[in-house]
């Protein structure tokens, strides 16, 4: 039986077996990380429309909250890039950026979206994600790693530009690209490219210096930091701030603070204005997270409890939402340095959030000369990696309806917005899904000779009885494709006069529902009217369960057969 207490808290089943080894695994992981954590929560602070130091705020009490709740030894919550557009996108009519007021609708949201994630975590509806199909996830992250890639332009170039979606940022750059400044193009350029470089070839390069592969992979992943490094110090050495070059500027130090709603008028048009944009962060940072999760646990044979992940992400996203910060999830790079470097318990997300307070208490007035444009180019490089051009030519050449799904969800968040594009490829997909379903492939089965094996008569070469139509149904039947199964029988049997028995193989057949049972009687009566019997045969226990439940069975007119080689057999065998 399991303990109530360690199911809502899944830090009481590894903490009392903490060990001294899992502390140095742990530490050295979060050092590993906290290096590449810094630069990303400064970068997705600009990209949501946050002020810088609210990515070091997302980074602290939302990893420990995860670390009490969730159950993935390695995976490292914090900000990422497809949350953190979606919340810029959701926010982008209701204040201007970086303001008190945006500020505090952000919070809103967070809160918002960790609230719903716990309570669907404590209601077990981690099934609600399967609604968001593989391929329209791939089309939406391929389509926002591109509009967040555009976005930055205007950092990376020093443009202003303006715009949610491609075709209104291609606008404005259009019409501001002779304002373009060529400092912040040489830094974020140059910056862009040696990130892009140190991605492809640093470590090799260390390596063949000398270097361990402990130290050079540690000195690899922290590229970005010294790229930022070495930005601030150019900008800061050539005083390009009074040219006009846009810099972080001053970034409070100190803990993060505590953060509520304010309880007025405003409070509940706003929780209605933000609930759509609530939900869809919430489910996307949750299949990318428990999809990540997953596949990392299952290289150490080690598993994650979705309904877990969900609280732990719900814990992670009320934390953030509580001390100024916004949207967290789990981050594809951090996560897999994190196994990497050899992260053994959700410890190391503790020890994460305690270096990155050090960070913020410490290193803040180090922060005032960062270029905008240097971290423009390390969301750039982060997120072009997610653009997957591979999985357009694999789906197309796969299933064509799964294709139409990615593309329209690829082209629609790309020229519409997140929220529409993402809806869009979920109501597509969920139609395609009931139109293919709504077509069921209904093979004419016959015996494979020497064996008791039915198969599909155009497939393979198979014997037939004259007055026996076998028939599989290769879906569940349900009120789209019960009308499709009637007209089907009707026309085989009115093609074969000699048929005087239909059997129904039900193997593939996992439910019926209360329009296909109607069907499936009214086509009893049909045939019966026209001297032919209805058999069923290899009905699954559930199903048969729910049919026992009904007055089909009396009605009908044939028998429930085991097997398909019963039933054949026993409608072909001479009379005694």
């Amino acid at each position: 039986m399991k303990n109530p207490l360690t199911h809502w808290l899944p830090i009481l089943r590894w903490a009392p077996q903490y060990r001294a080894e899992h502390l140095a695994a742990d530490g050295v992981a979060a050092a590993v990380v906290t290096l590449m954590l810094i630069p990303q929560s400064l970068a997705y602070a600009l990209l949501a429309g946050m002020p810088a130091q609210t990515g070091l705020y997302a980074s602290m009490l939302p990893l420990v909250a995860y670390a009490v709740f969730g159950t993935s030894n390695t995976l490292a919550v914090g900000p990422a890039a497809i949350t953190s557009i979606m919340t810029a996108s959701a926010l982008g009519t209701m204040a201007l950026a970086g303001s008190v007021g945006y500020v505090a609708a952000v919070a809103l949201l967070t809160l918002m979206s960790g609230i719903m994630l716990f309570l669907m975590g404590a209601l077990r509806l981690g099934v609600i994600a399967n609604f968001l199909s593989h391929p329209v996830i791939s089309g939406f992250v391929s389509a926002s790693g591109l509009l967040i890639a555009a976005s930055q332009l205007k950092h990376l170039l020093g443009i202003p530009l303006q715009g949610q979606t491609l075709p209104q940022l291609a606008t404005s750059l259009g019409q501001h690209i002779g304002q373009w400044q060529a400092p912040a193009a040489a830094i974020g350029l140059l910056t862009l490219v040696f990130l892009v470089w140190a991605r492809r070839s640093f470590k090799v390069r260390l390596r063949a210096l000398g270097l361990q592969p402990m130290a050079s992979d540690v000195i690899a992943k922290a590229a970005p930091v010294l790229a930022l490094a070495v930005a601030t110090l150019i900008a800061w050495g050539l005083r390009l701030e009074d040219g006009g070059l846009r810099v972080v500027g001053a970034v409070p130090g100190g803990l993060p603070p505590l953060t509520l709603p304010k309880l007025d008028a405003n409070l509940w048009p706003q929780v209605q204005q933000l609930a759509t944009a609530a939900l869809l962060i919430s489910l996307v940072g949750f299949v990318e997270s428990v999809s990540l999760g997953q596949s990392l646990a299952a290289k150490r044979r080690e598993r994650i409890e979705p309904d877990a992940e969900l609280r732990g992400l719900g814990a992670a996203n009320i934390a953030a939402g509580l001390t100024g910060g916004f949207p967290v999830t789990g981050g594809f790079s951090r996560s897999v340095v994190n196994f990497d470097a050899g992260a053994r318990t959700p410890a190391a997300g503790i020890y994460t959030a305690i270096g990155l307070l050090l960070a913020a208490l410490l290193l803040t007035p180090a922060l005032y000369h960062l270029p905008q444009t240097a971290l423009a180019a390390t969301i750039v490089a982060s997120v072009l990696t997610l653009v997957d051009v591979h999985a357009f030519g694999r789906t197309w050449r796969y299933a064509r309806t799964d294709f139409t799904a990615l593309a329209l969800t690829f082209v629609l968040t790309l020229a519409v917005g997140i929220e529409a594009g993402l809806m869009a490829g979920v109501g597509v997909s969920l139609l395609l899904h009931l139109w293919r379903t709504s077509r069921p492939h209904i093979a004419t089965v016959g015996r494979v000779p020497g064996t008791e094996h039915y198969r599909n008569v155009l497939r393979h070469t198979v014997e037939t009885h004259p007055g026996v139509l076998g028939l599989r149904v290769d879906e569940s039947l349900y009120f789209a494709n019960a009308r499709p199964l009637e007209d089907h029988i009707a026309a085989e049997v009115a093609a074969h006069p000699d048929i005087k028995h239909v059997v129904l193989q039900c193997s593939a057949i996992n439910a019926i529902d209360a329009s296909a049972l109607e069907s499936l009687e009214a086509i009893t009566l049909r045939l019966k009217d026209a001297g032919v019997k209805l058999h069923l045969s290899e009905v699954k226990g559930p199903v048969m369960d729910r049919l026992e439940r009904s007055d089909f069975l009396q009605q009908l007119t044939g028998r429930v057969f085991l097997t398909h080689h019963q039933a054949v057999t026993a409608l072909t065998q001479p009379p005694a």
